[in-house]
């Protein structure tokens, strides 16, 4: 696919989970530079800076994909190059190394949050995430005999999804409507959710609704997981901007309502660090309060 038509998914989500984003936004931008026809280096430094520029408009809450096309443009800027031969390979190299980065992560972290499942447990989750679908699948490939409760996920019921996934993976699977979670938190043993950032406080932005789960998980002492990889860390947030929270076109919610009415529709929200018990990441489970230590250690150049 090209750039414009992988930001045009994205924008509509055809495209979802931060990672999956992440990968499709990569390859796109990968493909784009390898298949450019240009004479002088500017002309590929121009298309560079469009295309990113594209993407990340696609989704403002999407670190892990900025951090993925900010490695190919860093890796550009930091070598030589003046002939196409050497910039496609330079570009190819840099896309596959991303990837792999991607990869080894979410394996990782897999392995990690797996191991957190136990035989017996109720889990609860909310939303579509492929980190957690991979870790509740996982679990059940090693043999372990747990139950999931999936929220819907209103207005565009991502929930559905995962559903899908798990009930194909033999996982006992009930769903409930979101308003439900807070009804059936004295069933579940922990939850578990996806992150689409993580800023430098620590703090989880995911799915709206989830900091409300978090809530209702806190005042019944159930712990509250957020799947995520390192590689969602968002580098703004050191020098004090805040993540952007997507408002979503309001036909989501109601196609053909009342003249006058009023429809917001944002499609994040923040979950303060003080709700997540920990964060399942490739360095194992640790808790959010250090979140910039852990991203000093595995990936200095996000910083």
């Amino acid at each position: 696919m090209t750039v414009k038509e992988t930001a045009a998914r994205i924008k509509a989500l055809e495209i979802q989970g931060a990672t999956s984003i992440a990968v499709q936004a990569v390859k796109a931008l990968g493909k784009e530079i390898r298949n450019l026809e240009w004479s002088q280096p500017t002309e590929v430094l121009e298309v560079l800076n469009e295309s990113i520029s594209l993407l990340v408009e696609s989704r403002a809450t999407e670190p892990m994909m900025r951090n993925g096309l900010k490695y190919i443009k860093t890796k550009i800027h930091s070598t030589q190059w003046s002939s196409e031969a050497v910039l496609r390979s330079l570009v190819q190299d840099a896309e596959r190394d991303i990837l792999m980065m991607f990869n080894e992560a979410k394996n990782i972290m897999i392995d990690v949050g797996a191991r957190r499942i136990e035989d017996g447990d109720t889990v609860l989750t909310h939303c579509r995430s492929s980190g957690v679908t991979s870790t509740l699948i996982r679990a059940h490939e090693q043999g372990k005999d747990f139950r999931v409760l999936q929220t819907e996920t209103r207005p565009k019921y991502q929930g559905r999804l995962t559903a899908y996934e798990l009930v194909e993976a033999g996982i006992d699977t009930t769903m409930i409507v979101d308003s439900a979670a807070r009804h059936y938190m004295k069933e579940i043993d922990f939850v578990l959710v996806g992150a689409d950032a993580i800023t430098s406080e620590g703090n989880v932005i995911n799915k709206i609704g989830t900091s409300q789960i978090a809530s209702a998980a806190l005042e019944s002492r159930v712990p509250f997981y957020v799947v995520s990889t390192l590689l969602k860390f968002d580098p703004v947030t050191i020098h004090g901007a805040y993540e952007t929270i997507e408002e979503r076109h309001t036909d989501e919610i109601w196609e053909d309502p009342p003249y006058g009415l009023k429809i917001l529709n944002p499609a994040f929200d923040v979950t303060r660090r003080d709700y997540i018990h920990g964060l399942i990441t490739e360095e194992g489970i640790i808790s959010p309060h250090s979140i910039l230590e852990a991203i000093h250690r595995h990936y200095p150049w996000m910083l």
